[in-house]
């Protein structure tokens, strides 16, 4: 069945802008340049779903890091449409994309002198975890993390936390 997780998608009105935006506001590393894809093969994959289908994609993501990575997708010849304004982080659908740090106090402050808008006054102790939030230009969501047991993923350093603590979970 499934034995991993890819990449997530982001749409996007400008490939070009967030491209720009991802790499020198978040330091992403573009894995594979901006392409065109139109014609049978992308027809074959997405026309039942988007008609007439071509798109402008970017792989973005952190060297060597596999299939983690940020699919930046813009559909030219289906625009779209931005965010509601009264959309909420509770709304159905894909929510936030978790971002993982060193250190979130240095990585926020960074961020912030690049203008990035974020979404929470400062950062937050949960679970292990060091968090803070922030959006893209687009208003996709994005969580910044930073692991107190490092060799751990992210969703075991409560546990991790927990038995430092003499609670066992």
């Amino acid at each position: 069945m499934i034995s991993g997780l890819a990449h997530t998608g982001v749409c996007v009105p400008n490939l070009a802008e967030a491209v720009q935006w991802y790499t020198e506001t978040l330091g992403l590393a573009v894995l594979s340049p901006p392409a065109r894809i139109e014609g049978r093969a992308i027809e074959n994959d997405m026309a039942e779903m988007i008609p007439g289908v071509a798109l402008q994609a970017a792989i973005l993501g952190v060297r060597d890091s596999g299939d983690h990575v940020l699919e930046v997708i813009e559909y030219p010849k289906h625009p779209g449409r931005p965010k509601p304004t009264d959309w909420s982080l509770t709304d159905h659908g894909f929510s936030h994309v978790g971002l993982l740090c060193d250190d979130v106090a240095a990585s926020r402050a960074e961020l912030e002198a690049r203008g990035v808008h974020f979404l929470t006054r400062g950062i937050a102790e949960i679970a292990g975890l060091e968090t803070t939030w922030f959006e893209d230009p687009y208003g996709n969501v994005f969580i910044l993390m930073a692991k107190s047991a490092t060799r751990l993923p992210y969703f075991r350093q409560w546990a991790a936390t927990a038995r430092q603590k003499g609670n066992p979970r």
